[in-house]
């Protein structure tokens, strides 16, 4: 019997984050639960009245957030708020892969479009592997807003 995973990012700001990572894998916010949202209209916005119609007090509304993969074939992402900053390197990470099946520098140009699209949306280059084959292909290393790192494979 196969099992589901979800991936939990401990972080200070659940909500800023996981509309980081949203941006950066095509994810969705889903809804509260219970609540059907009309095309178009905003999960965020959604979860904000639904927190707020169960009486949950303001300052404990950034507590959690969620990601789902549209599709339906990724992880689930899971964002739960501690009060302590990253202080180490992760043990785990993610790898975005952005250019499957591309070699030598058409791969490392893919992977350096994508590398500036990330940076606009908040995320900081820390250091880039050049393809050293057969070994690697080349990759850079990232790391999102709260110093998470990940590659970009």
């Amino acid at each position: 019997m196969t099992r589901q995973i979800q991936v939990t990012f401990d972080a200070y700001d659940p909500r800023t984050l996981s509309v980081f990572w949203r941006d950066v894998l095509g994810y969705v916010h889903p809804p509260p639960p219970g609540v059907d949202l009309p095309e178009g209209a905003d999960p965020l916005a959604a979860w904000d009245d639904f927190l707020e119609q169960a009486g949950v007090p303001e300052d404990q509304r950034n507590s959690a957030s969620a990601l789902e993969d549209p599709d339906g074939s990724g992880p689930r992402l899971y964002f739960q708020q501690v009060p302590e900053d990253k202080v180490a390197k992760n043990r785990l990470h993610l790898d975005v892969r952005a250019a499957p099946g591309q070699e030598g520098q058409e791969r490392m140009a893919t992977l350096e479009a994508e590398c500036e699209r990330l940076v606009a949306l908040g995320a900081r280059r820390l250091q880039r592997f050049e393809p050293d084959p057969p070994m690697t292909h080349g990759f850079i290393v990232m790391a999102d807003p709260e110093g998470n790192e990940f590659c970009l494979d």
